[in-house]
């Protein structure tokens, strides 16, 4: 059987031998057909099976075929369906208006069966093909929304470029799995993908929560901004509560878990620069001055310990209690004021 002959068909006719020939010929070419004998049966059954397509009289009692088609267009769950008017109703007035009304066809009763069987098989591939042309598009605007934040994903699809942008206000916040290493040798390679995956993933809803962003993973460490693509006044804020989510979440998860993982934080503050990098494979990256002071940062950590700038810290204010560490050798920055985030392990 072909694959556009297996399609539902809704044959709506007040007319019980018109139901009955179309019901006949559809079947025996190997359609499923449905019935209805007035436009507001037809309307309950449109909305419940989802037809492929929707064989229409015009003149029946009650709601007509053009009020049918209308109340079908003004439904956005049966809206997509094509509709094709079968009617003795042949003036060119009355296919002008039928068309008008949204019908993808029209046939003139009394009606050839073969007519009949090839426009619906027609319209049947046509609708197929668009769907598959939808899939594949809502498959794309995926993918793209895995890879890039949504607004550059959205302008992205509607322009087809996305310029790079400045933007002066943003915290970063790098993190890295301490010891990884060492303990990555011991894993084998599908339970180390796992952790990692369990790991990224959850990090990724906490971000996501708090409305940051995750730009990319390198090996172990995990790179993420807030501010950006859209400005947030409260974005160091809300990425030093992300971090002390995941923070929070890690030692949640050590407390049952064999594999124990313990994380280094770094963030900073400043102005950085953004945007897609590649052609054939897209990447979303963040560049500046900023961005490397914030990985120094992560790199003067400790485990399980939250390191900030006093750039971060003098934005924060007195809502998050901070305790100074001083000024700090800084490879290739020279003295940098530190601050631990005051953090304290959640009891279970």
């Amino acid at each position: 059987m072909n694959k556009e002959k297996s399609g539902t068909v809704l044959v709506v006719d007040d007319i019980e031998e018109n139901l009955k020939v179309l019901t006949e010929t559809l079947i025996q070419a190997g359609f499923h057909p449905l019935q209805a004998k007035s436009g507001e049966r037809a309307l309950e059954i449109a909305k419940k099976a989802n037809p492929d397509i929707i064989l229409l009289d015009i003149k029946m009692p009650g709601m007509d075929g053009y009020q049918t088609i209308r109340a079908l267009k003004e439904d956005p769950a049966t809206e997509p369906i094509p509709v094709i008017f079968i009617s003795a109703l042949n003036q060119i007035e009355d296919k002008v208006k039928g068309f008008t009304a949204g019908a993808v066809d029209y046939v003139s009763k009394p009606f050839q069966k073969e007519e009949v069987l090839a426009r619906v098989g027609t319209h049947l591939r046509l609708r197929q093909a668009l769907q598959a042309v939808e899939e594949e598009r809502t498959k794309s605007d995926n993918l793209l929304l895995a890879l890039l934040p949504a607004p550059v994903a959205a302008e992205l699809r509607e322009h087809g470029v996305c310029e790079s942008r400045s933007f002066p206000e943003v915290s970063i916040l790098f993190a890295d799995l301490a010891g990884f290493t060492t303990i990555a040798a011991t894993l084998d390679p599908k339970v180390l993908i796992a952790e990692l995956n369990d790991l990224v993933s959850s990090f990724d809803t906490i971000m996501e929560t708090n409305h940051c962003e995750r730009i990319k993973t390198i090996g172990d460490a995990y790179f993420a901004v807030c501010g950006m693509p859209q400005s947030d006044p409260a974005h160091a804020e809300k990425l030093v509560r992300s971090a002390r989510d995941m923070l929070s979440w890690l030692h949640a998860r050590n407390k049952t878990h064999p594999i124990q993982w313990q994380l280094r934080i770094g963030i900073h503050s400043g102005a950085v620069v953004a945007g897609i990098v590649g052609k054939r494979r897209y990447i979303y990256d963040v560049f500046g001055d900023s961005v490397n002071i914030a990985s120094r940062l992560e790199s003067a950590s400790e485990p399980m310990k939250i390191n900030i700038s006093g750039t971060t810290r003098a934005l924060l204010g007195d809502g998050v209690s901070c305790s100074s560490r001083g000024t700090l050798p800084v490879k290739g920055r020279g003295d940098l004021e530190m601050f631990w985030v005051d953090y304290q392990e959640p009891s279970y």
